[in-house]
């Protein structure tokens, strides 16, 4: 390996501002990857560090996975750019096929974006359009919820409902309003699956449509499993109750599955799951197991219909990105899908997802573990919070099992984890033990304790 990727000089640490990073902190002592092999991550001390986040929830075929890295070293040898406004190249409208042909019933429409926060406001701004193209120019408003991560872009973030990832850019859309979140420690802490308690969380939407006339709304978007504010499994019933509500006062329900796509609950979709069909879905993460950047936005004939109307001639959808349906995108892509598929991954990952709730429900009863909850091969381990502020908790036990072979992530005071599909049950025994051991050895500092 080049020392140019082992090493990193002082100057060019200085240069990089990394996205949501302490920075100054990070830089005092870095930890650099330098390579990459199935469900570990090779680092620059020469230590090899199992990936408990599959990358960051994106990497669920395996690092460097074989069917992949061949799809993309050919593809560069054909074809490395091609526009998709108004020319096109073949491997986009094969992706389009192989997605619809996985999404739920009804859903046979594509739209390529190159990530999850550019699939997340090409969804809202399609809603908008959607309801304008019907005549129903009045409905513009967007329901987001609590605690939800759609992204960073202008639509993502107000829609999203994390305090901290807001407040620093001021003022954003109008005409938002958000749900409550579905968090309920006392009813719910340390349920398997689905919690029982929470569908009444889904009625509060009727009364946010009372306040606002529910005429004036054109989208309420929601994950399925909220994943960055701490893995959130929708209590039982949660979802078909939003899509009741939706139904009867004309809405478009938007899933933003950039994180449960693509077999991270064993199933293709988080909506085959449940059972709901929403009227779009986005996508991004595992689509090309992080290789390339990719998202899409999916969605309902219906909502593809309404924009196919007018002079055949004419841009039915101004919008759409420089790289939309990239060919070298597209061919890891393809070669994702067929990792999933034909390899057996998604299988695997719900034949998994038992031996991983009995592993991670065994941490229950250490000191400082609050809840923890999973679906399918997510999970999340909640912390009591230290007085030392918040988050750092998680983040000292997060440290310690990066110190000891083992990459998760802290998100507020949970241990956050999503871990490649290639996994095998020992490497579920690494997990739960390295974390039980960081659990038990991180010790609030006295000062705060005192």
């Amino acid at each position: 390996m080049a020392q140019a990727d082992t090493l990193a000089s002082p100057a060019s640490l200085d240069a990089y501002w990394m996205p949501f990073t302490p920075n100054r902190k990070f830089k005092q002592s870095p930890r650099l990857i330098v390579g990459s092999e199935g469900v570990h991550y090779d680092m620059a001390d020469g230590s090899r560090v199992l990936d408990g986040i599959a990358g960051l929830w994106c990497v669920n075929a395996g690092h460097r996975n074989p069917r992949i890295s061949a799809a993309l070293k050919a593809q560069i040898d054909v074809l490395d750019y091609a526009s998709s406004f108004q020319i096109g190249h073949p491997a986009a409208f094969t992706l389009a096929q192989r997605l619809s042909e996985m999404a739920p019933a009804g859903m046979n429409h594509v739209f390529f974006t190159n990530s999850g926060s550019e699939s997340v406001d090409t969804a809202l701004k399609i809603a908008l359009a959607c309801h304008r193209a019907r005549g129903n120019a009045g409905r513009y408003r967007l329901i987001g919820r609590e605690r939800a991560y759609h992204g960073v872009g202008f639509g993502g973030i107000s829609v999203g409902g994390i305090g901290r990832q807001r407040s620093t850019f001021g003022p954003l859309l109008n005409g938002v309003d958000h749900l409550p979140h579905t968090h309920d420690l006392a009813r719910n802490a340390f349920s398997r699956g689905e919690p029982g308690h929470g569908i009444d969380k889904a009625d509060a939407l009727e009364s946010l449509l009372a306040l606002h006339d529910p005429s004036t709304v054109a989208a309420v978007i929601v994950e399925p499993v909220a994943g960055s504010t701490g893995v959130l499994p929708p209590p039982r019933g949660y979802l078909r109750r939003l899509r009741e509500i939706c139904d009867k006062h004309g809405i478009l329900l938007i899933f933003d599955e950039v994180i449960t796509g693509f077999g991270r609950l064993g199933t293709n979709f988080a909506a085959d799951l449940f059972g709901v069909t929403p009227d779009l879905i986005t996508t991004a993460k595992g689509l090309t197991n992080g290789a390339v950047p990719m998202g899409a936005v999916l969605m309902r004939d219906e909502v593809h219909d309404a924009f196919m109307h007018g002079s055949v001639s004419a841009v039915e959808l101004s919008h759409g990105y420089t790289y939309s349906g990239h060919p070298l995108a597209c061919a890891a892509a393809l070669a994702t899908l067929d990792a999933y598929t034909q390899d057996g991954l998604i299988a695997q990952s719900a034949a998994l997802a038992p031996y991983f709730e009995e592993c991670l429900h065994a941490l229950r009863g250490l000191p400082g573990v609050i809840d923890i909850r999973n679906l399918g091969l997510l999970g999340g381990v909640e912390l009591e919070a230290w007085a030392s502020g918040p988050g750092m908790h998680a983040q000292a036990v997060a440290q310690h099992c990066l110190d000891n072979g083992l990459l998760v992530r802290p998100v507020g005071e949970t241990i956050a984890l999503s871990p490649p599909f290639t996994l095998e049950r020992r490497h579920v025994d690494q997990i739960v033990d390295t974390l039980r051991a960081a659990i038990k050895q991180t010790v609030q500092p006295a000062s705060a304790a005192a």
